[in-house]
């Protein structure tokens, strides 16, 4: 069966449980740009907290980020407390991190640190290129790709 459909990759998004602290950690830290910034209300919108899979009515704070190609939405819910655990494994279903290439991996794993990061330091691997996991401030994993130092 022939399908026409066609897709274009348009974001990741990530909830957060404290929009500021979210992003001072990917702007300032990883070099992302501040985007297109919605306030919703579902109230305003009817079905918004369905489509958020949120019993409502809701509001939320919807702050798209981007460092070239890659656009991530950051998602947080003001007044409401965040629920979940963001991956602890690559071995867990749905998606388990973000990556990021960078000359050195330890200075830019210091750097995540300072905004709120937390290292991982039993993921650290080298087999050619230094592998590094960290966590943002909610513990979602970022991948850190380069040389030592």
């Amino acid at each position: 069966m022939a399908d026409d459909s066609t897709y274009a990759s348009s974001h990741v998004g990530i909830c957060v449980s404290d929009i500021d602290r979210a992003i001072r950690f990917y702007c300032e830290g990883l070099g992302f740009e501040l985007a297109e910034r919605y306030d919703l209300d579902s109230t305003q919108m009817p079905g918004l907290d369905r489509s958020l899979e949120i019993d409502g009515p809701i509001t939320v704070i919807s702050q798209m980020i981007q460092s070239g190609p890659m656009k991530v939405e950051l998602l947080a819910y003001p007044g409401r407390p965040s629920q979940g655990t963001p991956s602890e494994s690559r071995g867990l279903l749905g998606l388990t991190h973000l990556s990021f290439n960078v000359e050195k991996v330890d200075a830019a794993a210091a750097r995540l640190v300072l905004y709120g990061g937390t290292i991982l330091e039993q993921t650290r691997s080298d087999a050619g290129i230094v592998l590094l996991f960290l966590t943002d401030p909610d513990g979602t994993r970022i991948e850190l790709m380069g040389a030592a130092g």
